[in-house]
């Protein structure tokens, strides 16, 4: 299937999923008339639960999804690993360890930038970090090695400040924030969100003809005209920005960066620079759909979307390694 029927696609099925976000929700609501009381500006409650509550989280969503997609695209193009993803590696666990030190040192009460800044800040170590200790030609064992161990590194200092902090209230918060949840964020964490998302996944887009030449091998891209170095800090600063960012704001949601790539590249014949579009696309859908599921559950304490897409993502990260363990027994 060509991008040109693809991507058409895709963005069609994320606007549906956009609009049955606005939808759906304990409280029913007629969402055509509240949508155009709240393009006139008008006070009822069905324009207060569109503006307030449904529209920052499908924006969250919407920006979450395509960040985790498209970062879990371009880290696979980069180190030319089927397994590379942001949360399977440790970028999202970092990028809570950073947002979580910022918590606990209370830096968020001085500005509230500290937050998205803290979780970019503790992305961008991990892909550094990983990068160098996985080695340019990592296989598939050591790039998960070296992933268990960022994972392993970040949980347990997070573990640590969570242990060391005084307030047992504010710990029962960031705990169940760790879990990954769109409930209850507003406006507010949108717009302190938004800038970081856009500047990360412009980084992460502009690699693609990069990443399409690296895959040909480090010296075809440089004959090409493309310097490996340049194209991996792209990729580095752009996944540290998008997902950084999106994990400070509503926690870690893990696998979306590794089921999208894997479903869609087929659909793009393989190709890094016209996978990555695609799997912005396909990561905003699956995180939508997937918050619509948390919310059309039976009533009673609402299921982080966390959970939600481990339960999705770890059968499907099972089955690769098995297909992967398979094709390399043949």
């Amino acid at each position: 299937m060509g991008n040109r029927i693809l991507l058409p696609t895709l963005a069609a099925v994320t606007a549906a999923l956009c609009v049955l976000s606005l939808a759906v929700g304990p409280s029913p609501i007629d969402l055509v008339a509240a949508v155009k009381q709240l393009i006139l500006g008008l006070t009822s409650t069905e324009a207060a639960i569109i503006g307030q509550i449904r529209l920052p989280r499908t924006l969250l969503a919407v920006a979450t999804g395509a960040s985790l997609g498209l970062a879990g695209a371009a880290m696979q193009g980069w180190v030319r690993n089927p397994l590379a993803e942001p949360g399977l590696l440790g970028v999202s666990a970092s990028a809570a360890l950073g947002a979580v030190i910022v918590f606990y040192g209370g830096w968020t009460l001085y500005h509230p930038l500290a937050l998205p800044l803290g979780g970019i800040a503790g992305a961008l170590v991990s892909v550094l970090f990983l990068y160098a200790l996985a080695g340019r030609a990592a296989t598939a064992h050591t790039l998960i090695l070296a992933g268990v161990a960022v994972n392993s590194i970040a949980g347990a200092l997070t573990s640590l400040t969570l242990s060391l902090s005084p307030n047992p209230f504010a710990l029962s918060e960031i705990v169940f924030w760790l879990l990954g949840s769109l409930a209850d964020r507003t406006t507010e964490h949108v717009l302190l969100m938004a800038p970081f998302v856009a500047v990360g996944t412009a980084m992460l887009l502009s690699a693609g003809k990069g990443l399409e030449a690296l895959s040909l091998g480090e010296e075809t891209a440089f004959t090409l005209g493309f310097s490996p170095t340049r194209v991996g800090v792209t990729v580095a600063a752009g996944t540290a920005l998008a997902v950084g960012a999106s994990v400070a704001v509503i926690g870690a949601v893990g696998f979306v960066g590794l089921v999208v790539p894997h479903v869609l590249r087929p659909l793009v014949g393989h190709s890094a620079r016209r996978l990555l579009p695609a799997a912005a696309f396909g990561g905003a859908a699956l995180v939508l759909a997937a918050d619509c599921a948390v919310r059309l559950m039976a009533p009673g304490p609402e299921l982080k979307l966390g959970v939600v897409t481990a339960l999705i993502g770890a059968p499907f990260m099972l089955a690769l390694v098995l297909r992967l363990r398979h094709a390399g027994m043949r």
